[in-house]
This record gives C-alpha cells, sequence and structure tokens, in this order.
C-alpha cells in the first residue's frame, strides 16, 4: 500500500535533510516533486493543488526556515496535511442506534461487497460482540444471494433466508422484521451492484434506503481502480448520500491515490479498509499510521495491535513456563514463525517499523522472499518428536534425512540451528528476567533472521 508513493516521498525528504538550511526556493523545488509524486499515485489534482498551496503556506514561513532542523520541520508539516487530508480521526462503524441497525451496503459489481458485507459482520460480532443478521438484496446477479449465505456459514453470521422471486424492497422490511423479532443488533443489507452507476441502480438503492432507514451506508469501491472509485463516490454520495466508504484491496495497491483522495472529495471517512481475501482481512483506517507509513514513520502501534490479536495467550502463557525452567525447543521456534506468519510475514513486520519500510525494496532486490519461512517450518515440521524436543541430538545423518524430508538443503537446516540457538540464548535470558515470551518487540528481528537481510 502507497509503496510507490512513500518511496517518492522518501527519496524528495531525504534531499531535504541534508542540507542545514533551507531557502524559499528549496521548499518551492521539493513541492513541485512532491506535487508531482502525488499526481503519479493517482491523487485527484484538485486534491493536490489544496494540498500543496497548504503546506507551502506553512513551509515557506520563518519558524521552519530559520528552524534549527528545517527538514525535519517540512516532513512534520507535510505529515500533519496528510493526516487532514485523509480525515484527521480514524472513524468506526456507527452504531449508536436503536437496534436492531440496519447497515446499507452499496457499490459497483466486482467492487467487493458481498465479501466486505460479511468481513463487517464478522469484526461486529467477534470485535464488539453484536448479533449480526446479513441479508442480500441482489436478485439481478446469479447466485449473489447464496453467495452471502456461504460466506455467513464460513464466518458463523446468520444471513436471511432465501425467498425465490422476492423483490429488494420486501427483502430489506423482511429483514428488519426478523431482525426485531429475533433480538439482532445490527442488519446487514446487502445491495445489488452495477458495471457503471445508472438511474436504474440508483433507484433500487434509494427506495431500499427509504423502507430500511439505514443508520450507516457504506460504499465499497475497489482502491485498485483509482479515480474511477472517487467518481463513483461522488455519484454514490450526491443521489443517496452516503455516511462512509470501505475500501477494499488497499493490500494490492501500490499507488493508494483512491484512499487520498475519496475524504477531500466526499468529505466522508473511509472508516475500513479491505487488505486481502480472507474473512478476517479487515482494518480500521486511522489517518495518522497510514500517513507515518506514507513517510516511511512505520506504523508500531497496529503492529502491537496485530501481535496482541495473533498471538494465542495460553500459547503465551505456556512459552513463559518453559522459558522460567530455562527450555526453548523446536516446537516453541515453529510457534515463533507460525506467529511471524500471522503478523504479514518479515515484509509485513518490516513495512510497520519506522524506517525500516525501505528495507522490503532492499528485500526483494535481495531475492528474498517469504518462501523463508515456509521453507523453516517445513525443516521443523520434518524432524521427529524427539529430535524437537532435544535439539543437542542433530548429528550429520539426522541432518540429511532432514534436509531430504523438507526438500531444502544441509545448509538451510545449519542454519535454521544456528537461528534456534540464538533465540534459544535470548528467550533464556527473558525467562530468568520473568519478562514474557513470544514475539520480540516491535523494532526488533527475532535474533537469528538479521543473516537473511541483505548487507
Amino acid at each position: 500500500m502507497f509503496d510507490s508513493l512513500s518511496n517518492k516521498l522518501g527519496d524528495i525528504f531525504d534531499q531535504l535533510k541534508r542540507r542545514g538550511s533551507l531557502n524559499e526556493a528549496d521548499v518551492n523545488t521539493a513541492m513541485r516533486e512532491v506535487r508531482v509524486a502525488l499526481l503519479e499515485a493517482d491523487v485527484a489534482l484538485p486534491v493536490v493543488k489544496d494540498f500543496i498551496e497548504k503546506v507551502k503556506s506553512r513551509a515557506v514561513g520563518q519558524d521552519v526556515l530559520r528552524s534549527v532542523t528545517p527538514g525535519q520541520m517540512v516532513i512534520k508539516i507535510v505529515n500533519d496535511q496528510l493526516v487532514e487530508m485523509l480525515g484527521g480521526d480514524s472513524q468506526d462503524i456507527d452504531l449508536a442506534a436503536v437496534a436492531p441497525v440496519p447497515v446499507l451496503m452499496v457499490g459497483l459489481q466486482g467492487s467487493g461487497k458481498t465479501t466486505s458485507t460479511a468481513k463487517i459482520a464478522k469484526r461486529l460480532q467477534e470485535k464488539e460482540r453484536k448479533k449480526v443478521l446479513m441479508a442480500s438484496l441482489d436478485t439481478r446477479r446469479p447466485a449473489a444471494q447464496e453467495q452471502l449465505q456461504i460466506l455467513g456459514e464460513q464466518a458463523g453470521i446468520a444471513t436471511l433466508p432465501i425467498v425465490a422471486g422476492q423483490m429488494p424492497v420486501d427483502i430489506a422490511k423482511r429483514a428488519m422484521t426478523a431482525a426485531k423479532l429475533q433480538g439482532y443488533d445490527v442488519v446487514m443489507l446487502d445491495t445489488a451492484g452495477r458495471l457503471h452507476v445508472d438511474q436504474a441502480l440508483m433507484a433500487e438503492i434509494i427506495a431500499v434506503r427509504d423502507v430500511a432507514k439505514p443508520h450507516e451506508t457504506l460504499l465499497v469501491a475497489d482502491s485498485l481502480t483509482g479515480q474511477d472509485a472517487v467518481n463513483v463516490a461522488q455519484q454514490f454520495n450526491e443521489q443517496v448520500g452516503i455516511t462512509g466508504v470501505v475500501l477494499t484491496r488497499m493490500d494490492g495497491d501500490g499507488r493508494g491515490g483512491a484512499a487520498l483522495s475519496m475524504r477531500a472529495v466526499t468529505g466522508k471517512p473511509i472508516k475500513l479498509a479491505g487488505m486481502g481475501e480472507k474473512l478476517d482481512q479487515i482494518e480500521a483506517f486511522h489517518p495518522e499510521r497510514v500517513a507515518s507509513r506514507i513517510l516511511g514513520m512505520g506504523d508500531v502501534v497496529s503492529l502491537v495491535e496485530k501481535a496482541a490479536e495473533s498471538i494465542e495467550q495460553e500459547d503465551a502463557e505456556k512459552l513463559v513456563k518453559k522459558l522460567q525452567k530455562g527450555q526453548f525447543d523446536f516446537d516453541d521456534l515453529l510457534s515463533q514463525l507460525q506467529q511471524m506468519k500471522k503478523l504479514g510475514g518479515m515484509s509485513g513486520v518490516l513495512g510497520m517499523l519506522p524506517g525500516l519500510g525501505k528495507m522490503q525494496k532492499q528485500l526483494a532486490q535481495a531475492n528474498i522472499d517469504e518462501s523463508l519461512l515456509k521453507r523453516q517450518e517445513a525443516i521443523i515440521r520434518s524432524m521427529t518428536t524427539k529430535e524437537r524436543k532435544m535439539p543437542k541430538l542433530m548429528n550429520a545423518s539426522r541432518k540429511k534425512r532432514i534436509a531430504a524430508g523438507s526438500g531444502c538443503t544441509i545448509q538451510d537446516v545449519n542454519r535454521l540451528l544456528k537461528q534456534h540457538k540464538q533465540m534459544a540464548t535470548m528467550m533464556k535470558k527473558m525467562g530468568k528476567k520473568g519478562k514474557k515470551g513470544g514475539m520480540p518487540l516491535p523494532g526488533q528481528l527475532p535474533p537469528g533472521f538479521d543473516q537473511f537481510l541483505p548487507r
């Protein structure tokens, strides 16, 4: 997300930071480059113009030009302006209404609306402890209603029974009545989409809106469509009235122009961002964290939150007890590798650490990829139960067998043994100090992983 923009802005600001002092011409030159970078990232032209004007008006002030660290001051101003452009404070889905709270999902066909409906329902049920009912109002797309039903079964979310031939407005009425009678907290209404905005689509959604009286109307937009997503948002907001935006496929958008333009053009907040195909891969959109990641400052807060969600408390407590006895075997290392995968692998962690965003580029150039974790996991799974518990048993013949069983080389096995030894030493120290085990703190790579980084 924002890889291209982040790299270009990083290069621009690196030049500014090297200068001991700045004059107005330096700031103007930098802002011209920032303008080009934003336009290449597919940010809307009016948004770029407004952004540059606001930054320049603050950056050429006496406080910056006379500052001890003028380059850093300019970066701070750009960061603050990015946060403002993205919407300031983060806003989650508003459920402050009489239950059942109707949430209307709108958008074009193919934007990920049905999947997003299930993702949000799962999020509300698991994080907010809400009882959620999903209903598909899409009677046009073949098997659309069955798709939501299947997603509901996968996520453990109730769906309104399908009645063949029923029209969208009638389905909405039935969903609201069923939710009231059965004590649901939230009703997710997944409407039909089209390949483009047309009056028939809008008329149908307006009719459903008037019947359901949604507390939230969320537009689902595909971030990969760039400016088209912004144009669609503008049209839906003008004709239907949206309260927020859900951007899908944010993990695949290296430019990020849609996210940067959406709030400025519609005045509506981006509330959630889809970060993958799985039903748990949806995140709250935090403008200040996104701005920090764009400028290469990392996102440690999100990393910590992700770790707290991914790491099982029971496993962590078991590891603490073992560490207090000075034990750390290959089963424990396997658990650590699996935790790293849940956090998005090495690239996912590196991208959230301050100053390490650019390292992903180095990793790519060094031909290092996420298969590293898979290979290491395969090696451990090729060991016997006894070998996992007693690493000291490893000899040449065992290494040869494990390498053959895992499809790796003996060198790969030796590297893993070295990594285990380094981690065991650190973990034992942590155990003696009475600290909790588990993943290293944000800002630290697991011991042994440094050997895989570019020199």
